[in-house]
């Protein structure tokens, strides 16, 4: 038997979780109705009060209510609902969740939602479904579910979808993952200027019993890693192409925003670590450079992309800003730095060939690192290079488990 939350204003749209809710107990699981309005009294009796959600994360909605602004009260509980689920989910009181909304509600429910980590089972039904729901999503997966009409009682086509969304999250619970087989998984960063490498790399760890999982450090990219690090399936990270700290720094568009690298920390996995491109700070096209960079150096990787060299300033800067977040790593970390290029055009040669700016970058991590820090005077896509990182890894994830 499963426990499925069931998250919504009880105040508006009470009839319709609680039926959602009879659906689910006849499929013989249990429903908690746990109610995140704010506006008149719930209509139904929730499981959990709006003001137990509230207190999980130490906030008064008495006060709050008082005040009669419904985007503070939405925003509080979008604060608050997070928190609820997350300490329900990691106490394994519940197995799944679900919720019914328009604007308000489905923002206070996604946030929620986005708080559980990948793979735990979540369905929204909203009326905001059919349009662009990044913003809901995320990098988690949330299934989103068109309500069709507004979630505004019951009628013939509502309990039609309510019906089907309450068989969908018991499927979801009902579904029995085999993870018996399962390898131990790692997750790396690549970029085109890295490619060689973590391919490479990703060979020797497959053939090591590994499985790896490649993300592209594309700002999107890198909070897709962040999420997976985060849900407690990796094993390891491969860290080679931090690039994103660099658009994150100076101002590109690649960002993968400040918790980029965090995740680690919280996860406790081991990590190696390396500079990839982050001689570079991405754009789009040139007319999209903005004009306080018009006197730096540039490279048009193609007509849609172009590529900014980072400064020797800027890679001192970055590469404190690389190394702080590391120092709190505790799981075995290691810092691979290959001196002679740390992309494909910063070697001799190449367009943004820097040794002043990547000595910069390289001090910075030396002089402060609480880890080791392992020169290797070779360019990051030499085959060595990425057996090296390989390597280490696997080493360090032994160490781990001793």
């Amino acid at each position: 038997m499963s426990t499925i939350a069931i998250l919504g204003t009880l105040d508006s749209k009470g009839e319709e979780h609680a039926f959602v809710a009879d659906i689910i107990r006849s499929r013989g699981h249990v429903a908690w109705l746990i109610d995140v309005g704010t506006g008149g009294e719930p209509t139904v009796e929730p499981d959990i009060t709006r003001f137990q959600v509230a207190e999980s994360a130490g906030l008064d909605l008495a006060s709050i209510i008082a005040k009669k602004d419904r985007g503070e009260a939405v925003t509080a509980m979008s604060q608050a609902a997070p928190v609820l689920l997350s300490r329900l989910q990691r106490e394994v009181k519940i197995d799944g969740v679900i919720s019914l909304g328009g604007g308000g509600g489905t923002a206070i429910a996604s946030s929620a939602m986005r708080a559980l980590p990948i793979g735990f089972p979540k369905l929204m039904v909203s009326t905001l479904a059919s349009g662009n729901t990044a913003h809901y999503v995320g990098t988690s997966d949330i299934v989103m579910m068109p309500s069709v009409t507004d979630v505004a009682g019951l009628n013939r086509l509502s309990r039609m979808i309510f019906t089907r969304a309450a068989g969908a999250i018991c499927g979801m619970v009902e579904s029995k993952i085999d993870a018996a087989s399962d390898k131990p998984l790692i997750v790396a960063s690549m970029f085109g200027n890295t490619t060689a490498c973590v391919t490479e790399a990703k060979r020797i760890l497959e053939e090591n019993g590994y499985e790896v999982l490649v993300f592209a450090a594309t700002g999107a990219g890198g909070k897709s890693m962040e999420a997976i690090i985060d849900s407690g399936m990796v094993a390891g990270v491969l860290d080679i192409t931090t690039t994103e700290l660099a658009d994150e720094w100076v101002g590109g568009v690649l960002t993968a925003g400040p918790d980029r690298m965090n995740a680690a920390k919280r996860a406790g996995v081991p990590a190696v670590v390396s500079v990839g491109c982050l001689d570079m700070v991405n754009f789009g096209e040139p007319a999209s450079v903005p004009d306080v960079f018009a006197s730096r150096h540039f490279y048009h990787h193609n007509p849609q992309v172009t590529l900014m060299r980072t400064t020797v300033a800027e890679c001192a800067e970055i590469g404190k800003i690389l190394v702080n977040k590391t120092n709190t790593y505790a799981a075995p970390t290691a810092i691979l730095l290959p001196t002679k290029a740390i992309s494909v055009i910063s070697a001799e040669g190449g367009s943004f060939h820097d040794p002043a700016a990547d000595l910069a970058l390289f001090d910075a991590i030396k002089s402060a690192s609480k880890h080791p820090v392992i020169e290797m005077d070779i360019e990051i896509n030499d085959p060595v290079f990425a057996r090296a990182c390989a390597e280490k890894l696997m080493e360090l994830i032994v160490k781990s488990e001793e």
